[in-house]
């Protein structure tokens, strides 16, 4: 399915004028009233729109703090400080950035979740998916920066432990390791790159490829929960039987839901913005201190599957081969998945399995980064257990079924293991 620019030609007179020189009415249209979209979604569709609704506060909220924020060793977390106490406002700026920062990654996982639900990584969306893969890594690049900027105590050994894994590189890891930080500790030249990439390069390059990844869907067509391609059934007007107007009938429920997601951020922001330490850590309100570890470093909670990763492998460098591993396998999933079927409702039985499986590992490997399981286990067992033993083969169990969700699903699809129900030719 090609996406056909159709010219408008607006009664406006000044507007007609424009659009014979820059269509962008045409354009608009073309991606709103005149886009075709199956007929069946559901609530997993909500969330490609709300992750634009969290950018939009990301950038905003971002270039207001900017404005105040000073990217050194010795005045960083005094201008935090300053922006939270002084600046009017200020503390509701900050808050709806760092909580938005989190919230970012919430509705991210859950719009990856309908992408592997309902195989919307498969042909003709690899490119899609790919694109969406790459603002997935993007994303993890810009948390971690703005991460470090406040230069709080999390911050500084937050910084100073991931870019040691630059380290783990042979030949070269400990020349790329002060590179990066340009410093033989995390410093001021630190601050200064981070922030520069933070603000400004990072956010263009997240930009840009978030209207790729939105052209490049237009251009081939949403999927839906039925895996059905609705532009294969047209009527005698050459639209989808099975398709409506993405505007007004979407764009309609896409403001009920963003408005009741900007409810609930609303009342995090306003009653709980640390999420007891899970959005923001207690440690990160002490200022850097290169001196005094804190008693456990630890990412925040969406980082955290992989940082479990890291510490249940007992090699560094095999740990961080890891982790490249487990998003790269997110990288090769269409060429992974050989299954005919896009949708779980008509898969087989194996995948389901498979399917609930690696999410189960993924979440607990997330327990297990951020700590949760430890402070589980005494409890359940009794002082004297030997903690960091147990966790750590959970934790590999965990990894393994990870890991196995790929290896079964290929296995399972390659060999003709699969057997699926009948997808129905029209969407239901």
């Amino acid at each position: 399915m090609s996406l056909k620019i159709e010219r408008i030609q607006p009664k406006n007179r000044l507007l007609a004028w424009v659009e014979d020189r820059l269509p962008a009415v045409s354009f608009i249209a073309a991606h709103t009233s005149r886009y075709y979209a199956p007929k069946n979604f559901n609530v997993w569709y909500y969330f490609g729109v709300l992750a634009l609704v969290v950018l939009v506060n990301q950038l905003v909220t971002g270039i207001f703090l900017a404005m105040h924020f000073k990217p050194s060793a010795a005045e960083a977390f005094a201008s935090v400080e300053y922006i939270m106490r002084d600046v009017e406002w200020g503390w509701l700026i900050r808050y709806m950035h760092s909580t938005g920062a989190s919230l970012f990654f919430v509705v991210i996982y859950f719009h990856m979740m309908r992408g592997l639900l309902y195989g919307s990584y498969k042909k003709p969306r690899e490119l899609v998916w790919i694109l969406g893969m790459l603002i997935y890594l993007l994303l993890m690049a810009e948390a971690f920066m703005g991460y470090v900027l406040p230069w709080g105590q999390m911050s500084f050994w937050g910084a100073k432990v991931i870019i040691s894994l630059f380290g783990a590189i042979p030949w070269v890891g400990e020349s790329l390791q002060h590179w990066v930080m340009g410093d033989y500790v995390p410093g001021d030249a630190t601050l200064n790159r981070f922030f520069s990439l933070h603000v400004v390069a990072l956010p263009i390059v997240l930009l840009f490829l978030v209207t790729i990844h939105v052209l490049a869907l237009h251009e081939v067509g949403s999927n839906n929960p039925d895996g059905v391609e609705i532009h294969e059934n047209t009527g005698p007007d050459g639209k989808p039987v099975d398709g409506i107007p993405f505007h007004p009938y979407y764009s309609v429920e896409d403001l009920f839901s963003t408005t009741i997601f900007l409810l609930l951020a609303a009342f995090l922001i306003f009653f709980a913005p640390t999420v007891g330490g899970l959005f923001l850590e207690h440690d990160n309100f002490t200022e850097a201190n290169p001196l005094v570890t804190p008693e456990h470093i630890k990412p925040v909670w969406y980082f955290t599957p992989y940082y479990a990763m890291l510490r249940v492998v007992p090699d560094k460098i095999l740990g961080v081969v890891v982790m490249g591993a487990a998003i790269l396998a997110l990288f090769g999933l269409p060429w992974i998945d050989r299954g005919r079927v896009k949708s779980v409702r008509y898969r087989g039985l194996g995948y389901k399995v498979a399917l609930g499986v690696f999410v189960v590992s993924f979440v607990l490997l997330g327990a297990v980064g951020i700590g949760a399981i430890a402070s589980l286990l005494p409890r359940m067992l009794g002082e004297g257990t030997d903690v960091n033993l147990i966790e750590n083969w959970i934790g590999r169990v965990l990894l393994a079924g990870y890991f196995g969700f790929f290896a079964f699903t290929w296995v399972y699809t390659r060999f003709g293991f699969e057997r699926t129900r009948p997808v129905p030719e029209r969407v239901t």
